[in-house]
């Protein structure tokens, strides 16, 4: 994959420029998965020929981070005070700041403090979408303006209607669904506060049950719609999925594109990780010097069958509390445990309980270490996804490039990437993980089974681990369908 140095070429200038506006972005801020969407875009995209710049928010202390800093556009009243935007460079990538002290120089995350969200947040993010409007419309003071306008999520989501409802334009919007559980719900008496006219506040605009949703505005006015994968494209339609906006996506079905995400291979590579012990598909000695390593970091004893990793949100949508409820039957067939996470805190029980209730068989670290997780991935045997719903997913991406097989609910993307192994799948030489549906305790119950067993059979084992390992987890793929869909709707 290209560096993003490289991404400002005669070759980029030809095909287009993006600007992508979210409100997080690796390696300046990051909450989730969207954060390292954001960030490995611009790279991928420059292979392609599209020079991308990022727009976020100006939280405090990035503006330091940024090098060559200059001011390209202002706005004197910006929801509720003076706003700018600087442009700049930082962590290899093109980025707009905007900064807006009254909106983002808060003590708490991008989105809320002492667990509670900011209750402006609907006016902090629609000055975001605001500001993308107005650049992509009428360009920076330096004269740059993109062909390709990329919100995402809800965040972003009144970036296509501001461009939208400002009337006709060249530039064209794509608006990407990274999780529809979160819709950025406004009262319906905020339309003028957050700049929408009257009129807008309908059933087939900006209306959601007598609301608004910023996310809503953005899937009914962007020119396409993106999801993070192709099977969460279609499960979005269905009211299980859909969160209440399955008819809206259905009625852009045509506009609808599921791409499946990809995985920074530099950053995350067990040949070259500077976290762990190097290895790869023809030597996996150092894999087993991390699995030592990893048992002695959580304080566990000698782990006869496979050694589960489970790192992730501590919430019901990631099915942490069927892990509760099944892994006791792991541990008691040979099996061990490490988790790294936070969340729920009736969870965080749970899984402390877990480690009470089996000491030197499972280890728990509450909270969340960016380097601990590279050593659990490449010291674990397999890695745990057994979320109720997942839009994409990365951690079963993480298990597949270092061998650490996937155990993995059968949902969104989740189904895509993970190729399960039933006995046709392994006869044919596919299998590169294991699959479970429905998504209960039971089903995650059978899926432990099934690896343990697989984990007692070596050759078997080996050669799934070694078809894990070759898949295909970077960019190169999502970066090539993200340029086809930029250059139909350019023209």
């Amino acid at each position: 994959m290209k560096g993003q140095g490289e991404g400002m070429t005669a070759t980029a200038a030809q095909h287009g420029t993006v600007l992508s506006v979210a409100s997080e972005c690796v390696p300046l801020v990051k909450t989730g998965g969207l954060a390292d969407v954001v960030g490995a875009l611009p790279a991928a995209l420059a292979g392609q020929g599209f020079a991308v710049r990022t727009l976020i928010p100006a939280y405090p202390g990035l503006v330091k981070a940024l090098a060559h800093e200059r001011e390209v556009w202002a706005e004197a009243d910006l929801f509720g005070g003076p706003g700018r935007v600087l442009a700049g460079r930082a962590g290899g990538l093109d980025l707009l700041l905007l900064e807006a002290p009254h909106l983002y120089d808060r003590d708490g995350g991008p989105y809320s403090a002492h667990g509670a969200d900011y209750p402006d947040n609907p006016e902090r993010f629609a000055a975001l979408s605001w500001a993308a409007a107005a650049i992509a419309r009428g360009g920076t003071e330096e004269g740059w303006r993109p062909s390709i306008l990329h919100a995402h999520d809800w965040q972003g989501g009144l970036a296509p209607a501001y461009l939208r409802y400002g009337g006709a334009t060249a530039v064209r919007s794509v608006l990407t669904i990274h999780n529809i559980a979160f819709q950025g719900i406004a009262p319906a008496d905020r339309l003028a506060k957050l700049r929408l006219a009257p009129g807008t506040f309908t059933p087939d605009q900006v209306e959601y049950y007598g609301n608004i949703s910023a996310l809503k505005a953005g899937l009914v006015t962007a020119d396409a719609i993106t999801t993070v994968s192709p099977n969460y494209a279609n499960e979005l339609m269905r009211p299980e999925f859909g969160m209440g906006l399955q008819g809206v996506i259905a009625a852009r079905a045509a506009s609808l594109h599921g791409i499946l995400n990809g995985v920074d291979t530099a950053v995350w590579d067990p040949s070259r990780d500077p976290d762990a012990a190097p290895y790869g598909p023809r030597s996996m000695k150092g894999k087993a010097t991390n699995r030592a390593a990893l048992l002695a970091e959580f304080g566990l004893g000698p782990v006869p069958g496979p050694l589960a990793i489970l790192v992730s949100r501590l919430t019901h949508q990631k099915g942490i509390d069927l892990v509760a409820e099944a892994v006791p039957d792991f541990i008691a067939g040979g099996g061990g445990l490490v988790v790294l996470g936070t969340g729920d805190p009736a969870l965080e029980a749970a899984m402390r309980g877990l480690a009470e209730r089996f000491p030197g068989r499972v280890g728990v670290t509450i909270g969340y270490d960016e380097a601990l997780s590279h050593r659990m991935f490449a010291g674990g045997d397999a890695v745990l996804v057994p979320s109720r719903f997942e839009p994409c997913g990365l951690t079963q991406l993480y298990g597949l490039r270092y061998g650490t097989i996937p155990v993995v609910a059968l949902t969104g993307g989740l189904a895509d990437s993970v190729i399960g192994a039933t006995p046709a799948s392994l006869s044919a030489g596919a299998a590169t993980g294991i699959t479970f549906h429905p998504v209960d305790a039971l089903g995650l119950r059978q899926a432990l089974a099934r690896l343990l067993a697989l984990h007692a059979e070596p050759a078997v084992w080996a050669a799934m681990r070694a078809r894990a390992m070759k898949a295909e987890v970077s960019w190169d793929s999502a970066a090539a369908r993200y340029a086809a869909l930029y250059r139909s709707l350019a023209g």
